[in-house]
């Protein structure tokens, strides 16, 4: 006996499982669960293209708001395009309607992208007449190359002649004709040289975006709402940065429009800085385009100190310029709230439909088999990929949503049934001489894995479908049952088997 449950606990299989397990609670332990829309509560809002367009031209719209909302603050964005002319926009944590018609009027007005020299816009959007794909060198280097009008060629050639090395900056949705009101450090940094580029005797950001955009950068001196109000007259807007937040409300009080950015902690001022700017760069400008030619084909470069961040470094550029240029415009046509106190009320039901679930299922089968020896094993490698699969989501920041949470269960429900089969070929052998008898069992394990791998193999099948066809609330359910379905036949599957073996005495 003591041999036998030696084996069982050395087996690779149940050891395999152990470390998933382990790995699961610690993940969980470390990382919390984070919940969809339609637990957390918030906003989804329903956007149409005027026009249809192809797969290429929705994955770009869908980035462009990505990194559009991002810029702006805004948290826990959901953006998926369903079809060829609708995109889904989901924000969690939004209660009010004044911030829901702020997300609205960030989709329906597009973006405007600005490219700037030495306090000079030499081209925008407009000017952009293709991106092409952006290349990764083995060395990290990037490059995006990119091709403008004639006239931004032009206008640019005259401005950079002679100026090697000096700063080229490019803007998404700059706030344009502003008052900023910043924190002395930031003051600081914003007229240093710190955005110069490899060119200390080239204007300081400061400089160049109060020339360019007409902004106006003051220092927070405790001014009051109504000496900043002064100080913003013919202004179109108020940018706040990091100091007290009830000036954002006794501005907005007198009528006017103001946006707010916190400090963070572990973000650091220049951040803060290229956030509330929408700023890209400043990259510095090549030899080659300081000759004074007007070239339309230009590339930005870069390096990065692995492939990893050189990748997402360069796929932030192209996609930045490709949505200066975004031919399609979007209409918000619906829009939802969901209560953060309804969505309690989902984690909660799911919670407990879950545990009456296993409760269920143990009782079911041993009712079927009258053998606590295997309800039990049953009922507890069900729970097992629950832990993982959610172990799995909080290690992915999977945004766990009611469809998620139902292609869990979905996920278990099969898991159930091939337990079941697993054990009905365990139990329908017969009692023979111990060769013969060991021959049997992996022969019925044989044939229940064949059944097991068959189903497996048909449910992935159907559910890739829905993942790469039905984006939306489908993809959720579509991924965790292929999630729940791989962690069964990889993990817990052949785990279950060899204790069922050892629990029924076939082993």
């Amino acid at each position: 006996m003591k041999k036998r449950t030696k084996k069982l606990l050395f087996n690779w299989r149940i050891i395999l499982l152990i470390l998933f397990l382990v790995g699961s609670i610690a993940t969980l332990a470390l990382k919390p669960l984070t919940f969809g829309i339609d637990i957390s509560g918030g906003v989804a809002l329903v956007a149409q293209t005027e026009h249809p367009v192809d797969s290429d031209t929705m994955q770009l719209v869908v980035d462009s708001l990505q990194k559009r909302l991002n810029t702006l603050g805004v948290r826990d964005i959901t953006i998926e395009a369903q079809g060829n002319q609708i995109v889904l926009v989901k924000v969690a944590n939004v209660s009010t309607e004044e911030q829901a018609n702020q997300i609205k009027a960030v989709i329906e007005n597009q973006g405007v992208f600005y490219m700037e020299f030495n306090g000079e816009i030499f081209g925008t959007g407009k000017d952009v007449e293709y991106v092409g794909i952006y290349q990764i060198k083995s060395d990290n280097s990037w490059a995006v190359p990119f091709r403008i009008s004639k006239a931004a060629a032009e206008k640019f050639a005259k401005l950079a002649e002679g100026k090697p090395g000096w700063p080229v900056d490019m803007f998404l949705d700059p706030p344009v004709n502003s008052l900023m009101v910043v924190p002395d450090n930031i003051y600081r940094l914003m007229n240093s040289t710190e955005f110069n580029a490899q060119a200390p005797n080239a204007p300081t950001l400061l400089e160049r975006i109060t020339k360019a955009f007409n902004i106006t950068v003051v220092t927070y001196a405790n001014q009051s709402a109504e000496e900043i109000a002064k100080l913003a007259q013919g202004k179109d807007k108020i940018v706040l940065i990091n100091v007290p937040q009830e000036l954002q409300t006794e501005l907005e009080n007198m009528n006017l429009t103001v946006r707010y950015i916190p400090g963070e902690p572990g973000v650091s001022d220049r951040q803060i800085i290229i956030k509330a700017l929408g700023l890209y760069g400043p990259y510095s400008l090549g030899e080659g385009l300081a000759s004074g030619q007007p070239q339309q084909d230009v590339q930005i470069t870069g390096s990065a100190p692995d492939r990893l961040t050189a990748e997402r470094e360069a796929s932030t550029i192209y996609t930045v310029l490709k949505s200066g240029s975004l031919p399609v415009k979007l209409n918000v046509v619906g829009m939802e709230f969901i209560s953060p106190r309804l969505g309690e009320n989902f984690k909660t039901q799911a919670l407990y439909a879950g545990l009456a679930a296993l409760m269920t299922v143990l009782i079911i089968i041993y009712y079927h088999y009258r053998n606590w020896k295997i309800a039990i094993p049953v009922a507890s490698t069900s729970l097992f990929e629950v832990i993982i699969i959610l172990g799995f989501a909080a290690l992915i920041n999977w945004n766990l949503d009611l469809p998620s949470i139902a292609g869990i269960i979905a996920a278990i429900g099969t898991g159930v049934d091939q337990q079941v089969v697993i054990t009905d070929e365990l139990l329908s052998g017969e009692r023979s001489e111990r060769i013969t008898r060991r021959a049997s069992v992996l022969k019925r394990m044989g044939r229940a894995f064949f059944v097991i791998f068959a189903s497996a193999a048909t449910t992935i099948a159907a559910m890739s479908f829905l993942l790469v066809y039905f984006v939306g609330t489908l993809k959720g359910f579509a991924f965790t049952t292929i999630l729940g379905v791989l962690i069964g036949i990889l993990i817990t599957r052949p785990a279950y088997a060899e204790i069922a073996k050892y629990l029924l005495g076939e082993d």
